[in-house]
């Protein structure tokens, strides 16, 4: 079955015409993410700028010479590829074991458009997650917040200055209410 055609699609076409009003939005709304990613993993503010640049000039390539379609949205799909390049050259590197060979970058197949739909599925459910958490009250946060950092129930206890049995009393309502909230919005 073919998959339809995503709507942003249109960011390939302004790769392709050089519009640089839509290139500026996906520098805008992609470029710090990237930046974070390289150097959270052994790279330089200089490293992110290449491999963004990179990743852009394939998918330009991709689009322009092998007529890629998107069938997801284009920002976790470039985030795809980037994370890619960079994984590519931390092997090159031999900073890091990668299983990914060159070509693989150049396959863009049904499984890259998966990886970048789910990519897109869980920023909107971390997104849903994250309002819905801002909902709670005070202890509520707090006490979510203190329990999933994953220290023993009795040490989080103590260090909210609760017994244990309220703790795990009143971290069930505050689940329970969080889950609520997040059924809610979605």
């Amino acid at each position: 079955m073919a998959k339809t055609v995503h709507q942003d699609q249109r960011y390939l076409v302004a790769l392709l015409n050089n519009d640089a009003g839509l290139i500026n939005e996906i520098y805008k709304k992609s470029a710090g993410k990237v930046k974070s990613f390289v150097i959270f993993n052994n790279g330089t503010a200089n490293d992110a700028e290449d491999i963004f640049q990179e990743a852009l000039v394939d998918i330009y390539n991709q689009a322009k010479y092998k007529d890629l379609q998107l069938t997801c949205p284009f920002e976790p799909f470039l985030l795809l590829v980037c994370k890619r390049k960079w994984l590519n050259t931390l092997k090159k590197k031999s900073v890091l074991q990668v299983t990914n060979s060159e070509d693989d970058l150049l396959l863009i197949g049904e499984d890259t458009f998966e990886q970048a739909e789910q990519l897109a599925d869980q920023a909107a459910q971390s997104e849903i997650f994250l309002k819905a958490f801002e909902k709670l009250g005070e202890r509520c946060k707090e006490i979510i917040k203190w329990s999933m950092q994953g220290d023993a129930q009795e040490k989080v206890a103590e260090a909210l200055g609760v017994t244990y049995g309220y703790l795990r009393k009143k971290k069930s309502e505050c689940m329970a209410s969080l889950i609520k909230l997040v059924q809610v919005n979605k």
